[in-house]
């Protein structure tokens, strides 16, 4: 199958050829990124929605409560789940997320999980480039759902339009706050699993530190939501709260900069992936050359590094 024909079978939202393609994004293999390529000029649409929070804290089954909502507004759903790696075999631990799989039956919704690798950030590389692809399908809202380490937490921000985070009672999500600069990230906080004691102290203390910073007039000032996800108590007000905060971003000039940042940091991805790749085809010798003057002293790290990038300095 040609190229056009497969990018024609993405934009008309046939699901096996797209898991195709994102198992061939993930693993990086030269058609499925070329084919990627194309269909960047065909994104753009869809309304990103990051959810962070630690492990533990119910994030899946949040979203599990919350895409039935959105489906009844007749919206197209993605979903990104980040899992963290096996150390066995590269892959994602939760393979396809089976805590959603009962979402799986409505062609309207797609679940994808990505295994985190390692990436810094708690993001998979491969994350936005699977969010062009449900982005390529019509999916008019996509959430991804990271894995909940602490650079994670500011990082999600980066690569969405709202970020959700999720905290919950006696996990010590009060230090979390303070300590990972959570109110610079969050666009709305989730108390979730408010059956537990607590739930009242850790809002209260969320709304002090919310009460610390000024707001301007024209500022959007993070939303607290309280959720039990299992029995849904919540989750029409998260899904409203969601939409408000789309709405306050369309009004203003709020989404063309979070668009634009996020171009700037897939530019900087791009640009890095391809220096590794440059690095990875340098010749073996030549590098081992480098190595050895590093260890005598004869240049330095910075000189070195210079020389690889840059043939033209090449003077050995």
């Amino acid at each position: 199958m040609n190229l056009a024909n497969k990018l024609n079978k993405i934009l008309a939202g046939d699901l096996q050829a797209a898991a195709r393609l994102m198992r061939g994004i993930d693993d990086e293999v030269p058609d499925a990124i070329e084919l990627l390529e194309s269909i960047y000029l065909h994104t753009g649409r869809a309304y990103i929605v990051g959810v962070t929070g630690a492990p533990g804290a119910g994030k899946s089954t949040l979203l599990g409560s919350l895409i039935p909502v959105f489906r009844r507004e007749k919206m197209k759903v993605g979903v990104v789940a980040i899992d963290p790696t096996s150390p066995f075999s590269g892959g994602a631990i939760l393979g396809d997320r089976v805590r959603m799989q009962s979402q799986g039956v409505d062609k309207d919704i797609f679940i994808r999980s990505l295994a985190s690798r390692g990436w810094k950030g708690g993001l998979s590389r491969a994350t936005l480039n699977t969010i062009h692809v449900m982005d390529a399908m019509g999916k008019d809202i996509i959430f991804v759902e990271s894995v909940g380490s602490g650079q994670g937490d500011i990082d999600i921000a980066r690569v969405a339009d709202t970020a959700i985070v999720v905290l919950t009672p006696g996990m010590g999500d009060e230090i979390q706050i303070m300590k990972a600069g959570i109110l610079e990230v969050a666009d709305i906080f989730v108390i979730n699993k408010t059956d537990r004691d607590g739930a009242e102290t850790l809002r209260n203390g969320l709304e002090g530190m919310l009460e610390m910073k000024t707001y301007l007039p024209d500022e959007w000032r993070p939303g607290i939501i309280l959720t039990e996800a299992i029995s849904g108590k919540g989750i029409e007000e998260l899904a409203r709260e969601v939409l408000r905060h789309r709405e306050f971003l369309i009004s203003g000039t709020e989404m063309e900069k979070r668009r634009k940042e996020r171009a700037r940091l897939e530019l900087m991805m791009a640009i890095e992936s391809s220096l590794l790749t440059y690095v990875e085809r340098i010749d073996r010798d030549y590098l081992d050359k480098l190595v050895d003057d590093l260890a005598l002293r004869k240049t330095n790290p910075r000189s070195a590094a210079l020389k690889v990038i840059n043939p033209s300095t090449k003077q050995l």
